[in-house]
């Protein structure tokens, strides 16, 4: 092995003999940028707050574009936001191959979420840069805007306009481009996600968004949020899809009456009704036996929430992933059988929130992944993304796929999320030998 230039390795004979050569990211400049941008938004219990477009998500944004001009690269953004840096490569007519994810965050979440795509993204720049790494098209690294929705829903919400006209209409319906400009912040209850976008510094022109004219292919590096890797001994996951999944809230409506003196076998008691529907739910779901299914009940509203009154209503989401539609079919007819039961004499609704279907990421993308991870001896697997992201939309538009990177334990969404820099320098390496892959087409 060669040592490079900051700390890079190249690698220039790989597994096979061949005499192609694999190149290795520098430890030590992804170990920075986790130190750096980890500052950005510090919750103070070792995780960060960093919502879309705030001031905090600004400093993580100023700090990508003072790292990306600094190696030469140039910088644009669009009229949502989202921000490219890309170096050119020989061929002045390739198209782009672009890496990235996001850098906004979920409240008190952690400090690997999305930004670990981005950092990634500009490891493979820096890496190719210091390194004079020959290549045919110009590559970008790229920050999506508003991933995780969580100061402005929904998820995904800038990846949802972009990719609007390539998305199945009963999905793209959700993420109108004038319909997203009203999404209204869960904090102050009136700015709308336009009015952040016009008072940012990050508004440009709808000329540089990511297009199918301009781009070629997308890779996404993204922690996994999840143990499989973790409790399997491989430290990278082969994305090979996105599950499928349905969001239908249940809603039960009963009558309030004072808790202390309207007699038991007289009430409608919708919170009662709703605790008993949850349970048949779980047990006629599992019957179905499928251990590969998940489904969760996350979000409760009880009316009128106090302690002195029987709920008259009680309204609870149940969230449904997998990878096979006949699956998710059986679960929704288990789910719909609930409102023609009778729940402690309260009637019960079933209705659809939103659903979307399993995206299979571009085979040809994740068989370079996997012969990258196998070149660089990386242990690794094939592993579904129960998880949404902007890939899955973008895989719409033009071929996609995803890297995983172990967490530890599993965590993810919280405070304690982690992922060794040493993962995530393998997680970056593999997906710069799996870009050079792509570059030869």
């Amino acid at each position: 092995m060669n040592q490079g230039i900051n700390g890079t390795v190249k690698k220039e004979n790989n597994n096979e003999g061949n005499g192609s050569f694999m190149y290795k990211c520098s430890t030590e400049r992804m170990g920075d940028k986790i130190s750096t941008f980890s500052k950005f938004g510090d919750a103070g219990h070792g995780g960060i707050t960093r919502y879309s477009l705030s001031p905090e998500a600004v400093m993580a944004r100023k700090e990508f574009r003072k790292r990306m001009e600094a190696i030469g690269a140039e910088i644009e953004i669009d009229d949502l936001a989202n921000m490219y840096a890309t170096i050119p490569g020989s061929d002045p007519d390739a198209k782009r191959i672009v890496m990235g994810s996001h850098c906004d965050s979920v409240k008190n979440g952690g400090n690997y979420d999305g930004i670990l795509g981005v950092m990634s993204a500009m490891e493979v720049l820096e890496t190719v840069t210091a390194e004079k790494i020959p290549h045919k098209h110009p590559l970008t690294a790229m920050i999506w805007t508003n991933e995780e929705g969580s100061l402005y829903p929904p998820a995904m919400m800038c990846s949802g306009i972009i990719c609007n006209d390539y998305l199945p209409k009963d999905i793209g319906c959700n993420f109108r481009y004038e319909d997203m400009m009203k999404s209204i912040s869960i904090v102050d209850g009136k700015t709308t996600f336009g009015d952040a976008l016009n008072a940012s510094e990050f508004k440009g022109d709808r000329k540089y968004r990511i297009s199918p004219d301009k781009y070629q292919y997308m890779f996404e590096t993204h922690i996994e949020q999840g143990p499989i890797l973790e409790d399997a001994g491989n430290d990278i996951g082969v994305v090979d899809c996105v599950l499928g999944m349905f969001n239908y809230r249940i809603r039960f409506y009963g009558q309030t009456t004072h808790a202390g003196t309207f007699p038991m076998p007289k009430r409608r008691d919708a919170l009662f009704a709703a605790a008993k529907a949850l349970c048949y739910l779980h047990e006629e779901i599992d019957k179905l036996g499928y251990s590969d299914l998940v489904y969760t009940t996350g979000e409760i509203v009880c009316h009128p929430c106090v302690h002195t009154c029987v709920p008259d209503y009680v309204d609870f989401s149940i969230d449904v992933r997998h990878e096979k539609a006949e699956v998710l079919d059986k679960v929704l007819a288990v789910v719909k059988s609930c409102e023609g039961k009778d729940w402690a004499g309260c009637t019960c609704k079933v209705e659809r929130a939103w659903n979307r279907y399993t995206v299979y990421f571009n085979r040809k993308l994740v068989s370079y992944v996997k012969a990258a991870a196998e070149e660089l001896g990386v242990n690794h697997q094939y592993i579904h993304s129960g998880a949404g992201h902007d890939a899955q939309f973008a895989a719409y538009m033009l071929p996609t796929t995803m890297i995983f990177v172990q967490s530890k334990d599993g965590l993810s969404h919280c405070e304690p999320e982690f992922s060794s820099v040493e993962h995530c320098t393998e997680g970056a390496s593999v997906m710069l030998n799996a870009v050079l892959k792509a570059d030869e087409d």
